[in-house]
């Protein structure tokens, strides 16, 4: 069957706002307008005003209210409306959310989920559609997870809302309206996948091909190219980034000797060069050639269509790196 990514959102919050009570929503134009992406519409005619919450415009107010109200045993559902407007909040999420557990000795916790839109999107320029993966996953105490899937997008959430701990949910703005294929039974109430796993979606022998977030859909397409032409490549879904789930990344190029990692966030300091680093040294001498990426350009996204497109890789520009890995194994990241 398929969905929308927004309605499997929207069903999953409604399924838990009936498990629990404790549950409930805020953000802004979460209520009445139904989110900025369509997320939580209808929410306010089912549950009331007292558990879908219109803030002001103010990240900073709203989130300091959403941790607070964790401390004191709620369950928030925090939306941004963008991550980039979670810099105004980010004292909050990593002083106060994150540390908090461990700075009372285990005797507070903070069962929050922070979600909305990060990174890649189309025409909003350079201050909308910024990446913040690597600044997440640097902060101890806080989960993250990167959901592609209609699968991911269910499991994931339901299993963030029903952590004891913060768990910072990054979706992508481009996936909200796609329809994707999906089994019925992850609309099961109790369906859910754990935060600290990543997913190898296909198998193959030849290259390791790892996506995060919008990218696993590039691997996607890019595995069907290779697979014309008679290259069978593997391909991870790197959900769980942090913690970082290194070991199904490991297993894999055991038996492939060569990986090649696609992120579109920046390339120095994130995701990418992490699994980089811990699979060069962890597998220095099982690597046929070093470990590729390939991520975007480290400039200010622009807002022209044509150069926003030369910002970020394509398919294309995954089988061109993969060509390159297979044969003298020199690569640049263009």
């Amino acid at each position: 069957m398929k969905s929308k990514i927004r309605d499997l959102i929207k069903k999953v919050i409604a399924s838990e706002m009936k498990r629990d009570e404790l549950v409930y929503v805020l953000g802004e134009e979460v209520a009445a307008y139904g989110g900025a992406y369509q997320c939580t519409a209808g929410l306010l005619e089912e549950f009331g005003a007292g558990r879908v919450v219109d803030t002001p415009i103010s990240e900073m107010g709203f989130t300091g209210m959403a941790v607070g109200s964790a401390f004191q045993g709620l369950k928030p559902i925090c939306e941004f409306m963008t991550f980039n407007f979670a810099l105004q909040s980010i004292d909050h999420i990593i002083n106060s959310a994150a540390k908090t557990l461990y700075m009372s000795g285990g005797r507070i916790s903070c069962p929050i989920v922070f979600r909305g839109p990060n990174g890649f999107a189309l025409g909003v320029g350079a201050q909308h559609t910024q990446d913040f993966s690597g600044l997440f996953c640097a902060v101890p105490g806080l989960k993250v997870v990167a959901p592609y899937t209609a699968r991911d997008h269910v499991g994931l959430l339901r299993s963030a809302i029903r952590d004891p701990n913060p768990v910072i949910v990054l979706e992508s703005e481009l996936l909200y309206p796609c329809d994707m294929e999906h089994e019925e039974s992850i609309l099961e109430e109790n369906f859910m996948l754990p935060l600290n796993k990543a997913i190898v979606e296909h198998e193959g022998c030849d290259v390791t091909l790892v996506g995060i977030s919008i990218s696993v859909g590039l691997c996607f397409k890019a595995r069907k190219l290779l697979a014309d032409r008679g290259i069978s490549a593997e391909v991870i879904n790197m959900v769980a980034i942090n913690p970082l789930d290194i070991e199904t990344v490991e297993a894999s190029v055991q038996k492939t000797k060569k990986l090649l990692i696609v992120d579109c966030a920046w390339p120095e300091c994130g995701i990418a060069s992490e699994i980089s680093a811990s699979i060069s040294s962890r597998l220095f001498k099982v690597l046929d050639r070093p470990v590729f990426t390939l991520c975007s350009k480290k400039i200010p996204t622009p807002y022209a269509e044509e150069l926003e497109a030369a910002m970020y890789p394509t398919p294309s520009d995954i089988e061109c790196a993969v060509n390159m890995l297979l044969s003298t194994g020199e690569y640049k990241n263009k």
